[in-house]
């Protein structure tokens, strides 16, 4: 009885933490226009903000997600909570930006890994059913994600609201890092049948494939939380109100599908669960970032097919490597396909200076297509050596 109300409160505490994880990570392009205005930036400048808070991405799963396999998993969720909150400080009680830069790279690499080590503790807490528990916690994220986006979105009107925000967020930190320290986090272990590890790492046959899905899913979904706002107001002349408002459309989707879809994956089974979603997204995508204001309905209800897509996706690495390789084949393939983050910031903000949201949002639509159809060739020549998902 005893482990299983430890079991509960882990995971109840892992739902408080994705609520501030998922209003962490919609900040920036609720507060990219106040950002703007308070520091006198240019559009570039802008863009740097979203890729350091990426380079953040790219270390700590890099780094953060080979050594939690070397450190128990509370241990690390307790220091990856600790960076969280410090950066949430900076956020709170400065006004400088280049610590907003810097605040940036901890809070969403922090985020990111704390995230994603949460997406691969969650199926060992309930093995019987670890597709919905794993889209029910990322359905709690996007509570935070959709409110955030509706309220602040709303009423946000300066940098000391900003500021503000950050602090609410710290407190929620500090209150799931107290909630931890009573919490049970089970360890990943090898199962009988495990194949022995590689000799000399990864088997990049699999891992370089997943490096490109996830890139190129991280520019669709990223692209349209970072820079929706942005190309309503600066491409389609709508009002701050209005755009925000699509957005918060968006991740509501997000959110009632993760709480409804969620059964599905179990019931059709992973691969079979991402081909058809990835399918419905891919063409809702397409018809809603390229026709205007006219469409941007469409797009914000693409958000209720993307809802199950990433927790996922995350999810059937541990189909393709041995155990006591998943959280550190997880960290590389997500640190690896957060280079197109990168890669696809530094160069947009650039571009919409040269040649205005028109032309450059179509990458967006472009990436999607591209994040389907090399899932669609990996399945069909890679086939799931541990499972039958």
């Amino acid at each position: 009885m005893a482990k299983q109300w430890k079991r509960r409160l882990t995971f109840l505490t892992f739902a408080a933490l994705m609520v501030g994880l998922g209003s962490n990570d919609s900040l920036r392009g609720i507060f990219s226009t106040i950002f703007q205005q308070h520091f006198s930036l240019t559009t570039t400048q802008l863009g740097l903000i979203v890729t350091v808070s990426y380079v953040g991405n790219l270390v700590f799963l890099l780094v953060g997600g080979n050594l939690s396999t070397r450190f128990s998993k509370k241990r690390t969720l307790q220091a990856l909570i600790l960076i969280w909150i410090a950066a949430l400080a900076l956020f709170a009680f400065t006004s400088n930006y280049m610590v907003l830069l810097v605040g940036m790279a901890l809070a969403m690499g922090s985020s990111t890994l704390l995230n994603t080590t949460m997406n691969l503790i969650t199926p060992l807490l309930f093995a019987a059913s670890p597709g919905f528990f794993v889209n029910f916690l990322f359905f709690t994220q996007e509570i935070g994600t959709c409110g955030s986006q509706y309220l602040l979105g709303s009423y946000a009107d300066g940098f000391r609201f900003w500021q503000n925000t950050n602090l609410a967020l710290l407190v929620l930190g500090a209150a799931a890092f107290a909630l931890l320290l009573f919490c049970e986090v089970p360890e990943e272990t090898a199962a009988p049948a495990d194949p022995p590890a590689r000799r000399g790492g990864y088997d990049w046959h699999i891992v370089l494939p997943y490096v490109l899905v996830f890139g190129f899913y991280f520019i669709a979904e990223h692209g349209i939380m970072n820079w929706m706002v942005a190309y309503g107001v600066g491409g389609l002349d709508l009002p701050q109100a209005s755009a925000a408002r699509y957005l918060s459309f968006f991740f509501a989707g997000m959110m009632v599908g993760r709480l409804c879809l969620s059964p599905l994956v179990d019931r059709l089974g992973i691969i079979r669960s991402l081909t058809i979603f990835g399918g419905v997204s891919c063409v809702l995508y397409l018809i809603g970032s390229l026709g205007g204001a006219a469409t941007m309905p469409i797009w914000a209800i693409s958000g209720l097919s993307f809802s199950i897509l990433y927790p996922t996706l995350v999810m059937s690495i541990r189909l393709y490597f041995p155990a006591r390789q998943v959280s550190g084949a997880a960290g590389t393939i997500l640190s690896l396909g957060s280079l197109a983050d990168i890669l696809f910031n530094v160069g947009f903000g650039r571009l919409v200076d040269t040649a205005g949201y028109a032309r450059s949002i179509g990458i967006l639509p472009l990436s999607a297509v591209a994040f389907f159809l090399v899932f669609l060739l990996f399945t069909r020549l890679c086939k799931p050596t541990q499972g039958l998902q």
